[in-house]
């Protein structure tokens, strides 16, 4: 994982260093060995990863310890390196092609579904645009309504806020703007992070202007400003496995998979920490909880650490249905 940053796993050995327990208790953990767990770049995902951390380290005494991930190169190190063990926010959807060949080699586990209605993403335009050009439902729509998003930066073609680099989404994304022919009409623009993928969307908000792109939910951004999802065709398993290719040779217009979320594990550490196993088997957050989460961490200005706290001491009914009672009130005691 030599492209993953830096900055964030020294944040994440920081964080370790803060919560790590005195006199932590292997035994109850299965392993004394270094747990990993990918804290990924968008804030949903580093808010479960940090939760994940807490409740090892502080409920079952592990030695857990946050490294940096996004959803392809999270994936793929734990295709090849079964590394690393935990990434509490896998969107199996946008890596399918990397997942599947995970489920053939047999080294990595799906311990369950992190949202309880799973994921949403698509292309996405702010509900004042909408309203006024109901002409654009679709993203079929898009080519013969280009002026409505071009910039005056290049008025000669509308622009389509893509999938940040390095993320799943980003091959699908420009799989699906050739096949819809959008070249012909529309820059793909790429927002060069998530964080300024949800800036560019804030921005537009705020002066009423148009803008479309890629985004997901659940998300604060979502609610916040209010995005209405464009329509897509019928999804369609063959023609969107293709999408997630980055060598798709035809790529084809299809409906985005509604969100496999997955939480993703080694297999090596369910067989060497059953506890933790049984923890992660359980771990599901509402998708209205993960919003209202979210939505305050962004209000907040809140760092990803700070809001899972939050979570932890304000959804209390719903995290210590995933653990043993002795280990929630050992969380519990940790946030006092």
């Amino acid at each position: 994982m030599t492209h993953l940053r830096p900055l964030v796993a020294a944040g994440g050995i920081a964080l370790f260093a803060t919560f790590a327990p005195a006199g932590a208790k292997a035994a109850e953990c299965g392993t004394d060995d270094t747990i990993t767990i990918a804290n990924m770049t968008w804030l949903s995902a580093s808010v479960l990863a940090n939760v994940t951390e807490q409740i090892l380290s502080e409920g079952y005494g592990c030695n857990a310890e946050l490294v940096p991930g996004d959803t392809v190169p999270t994936a793929t190190s734990m295709l090849t390196k079964s590394e690393p063990d935990i990434a509490p926010e896998m969107w199996v959807s946008t890596a399918q092609a990397i997942w599947d060949k995970a489920m053939d080699k047999g080294n990595v586990y799906k311990a369950g579904d992190i949202f309880g209605d799973g994921g949403v993403e698509g292309w996405w335009i702010p509900d004042y645009v909408a309203e006024e050009h109901p002409e654009i439902k679709s993203v079929t729509d898009l080519k013969e309504n280009w002026e409505v998003f071009s910039e005056p930066s290049s008025p000669d073609a509308g622009r389509l806020y893509g999938c940040p680099p390095g993320w799943g989404c980003e091959i699908i994304t420009n799989n699906l703007f050739d096949a819809l022919g959008l070249e012909e009409t529309f820059e793909l623009f790429s927002p060069g992070s998530g964080a300024n993928l949800k800036a560019s969307f804030a921005r537009k908000v705020t002066r009423k202007e148009p803008i479309v792109g890629y985004y997901w939910g659940p998300t604060a951004v979502i609610g916040r400003y209010n995005l209405v999802r464009l329509e897509m065709p019928p999804f369609e398993q063959e023609k969107f496995t293709c999408l997630t290719d980055s060598n798709c040779a035809d790529p084809q217009v299809t409906g985005w998979k509604k969100g496999e979320v997955a939480v993703a594990a080694t297999t090596d550490l369910r067989e060497k920490a059953a506890p933790v196993a049984d923890f992660l088997s359980k771990m599901q957050v509402p998708n209205d909880v993960v919003n209202k989460v979210l939505a305050w961490g962004d209000e907040q200005s809140a760092s990803p650490e700070d809001t899972a706290v939050y979570f932890l001491k304000t959804y209390e009914d719903v995290w210590t249905e995933w653990v043993p009672e002795d280990v929630a009130t050992s969380v519990k005691e940790s946030l006092s």
